[in-house]
């Protein structure tokens, strides 16, 4: 199965998703592949340490390095050029857009979701950095997005520091601790929040191949990997 997380703009938690995404399914044994697709090269920033669980690769060395992968997940570029998103669009099975409950992030989803019709790739929106202090903003994030026909994810990615932490030290947010080295208390609830996620955008999928004859069939085998990456 591939995965591409997109975003149009910086800070909208996009390489963080992605790392987290990867991790969550690579604790429940799956061969996981993480490709840096992002010129700026955050998600091999993120795992320079060597602490993840997954391996990172370069989109350049991707064909090879998928060839034994159950999952890739694709970090894409923060950007809104066609031709890229077209690229990365087509070597996937399904597109996540992390959005912040921000307006301008939500225009930009919508935006983006508007151009990713075309390709009839399934797709969702994954609310972060999301407030327990502003429920109501979250809300109405999602009754706006879901206003444009665009599916949203029940999962919620909470703002947290541990977050910041973990990146810090090159860890997943379970991992996170504090700077006198104590785990950061509420840690757990963002992990929590990205296996729902992964949970959801399993089932999102096989609902789609299931109305979908001439996709693969339902389950994590898609062979022969390389042929499925984009040039």
């Amino acid at each position: 199965m591939f995965i591409t997380v997109f975003g149009q703009k910086g800070g909208v938690a996009k390489t963080c998703s992605s790392v987290h995404i990867a991790a969550c399914w690579s604790h429940q044994q799956k061969r996981v592949i993480l490709v840096d697709a992002d010129r700026n090269r955050s998600a091999t920033a993120y795992g320079a340490r060597g602490l993840l669980p997954c391996p990172i690769v370069p989109i350049e060395a991707a064909a090879k390095a998928t060839r034994s992968a159950e999952i890739v997940i694709t970090d894409g570029q923060a950007s809104s050029n066609e031709e890229e998103m077209k690229n990365l669009v087509e070597g996937a099975d399904f597109i996540l857009l992390p959005t912040t409950t921000q307006s301008r992030s939500i225009e930009l989803t919508v935006e983006m979701s508007q151009m990713l019709r075309q390709y009839k790739i399934p797709y969702a929106a994954l609310l972060v950095k999301v407030d327990a202090r502003k429920e109501a903003a979250a809300k109405l994030a999602t009754e706006l997005l879901q206003g444009f026909d665009i599916m949203v994810l029940a999962a919620k990615i909470p703002l947290l520091s541990a977050f910041e932490q973990a990146e810090t030290e090159g860890v997943t947010v379970d991992q996170a601790v504090d700077k006198r080295g104590r785990a950061n208390p509420r840690r757990m609830m963002g992990w929590t929040a990205y296996s729902a996620a992964c949970n959801e955008i399993e089932g999102l999928f096989e609902t789609h191949c299931k109305q979908n004859q001439n996709q693969s069939p339902i389950g994590w085998d898609f062979t022969p990997m390389e042929h499925r990456i984009a040039a």
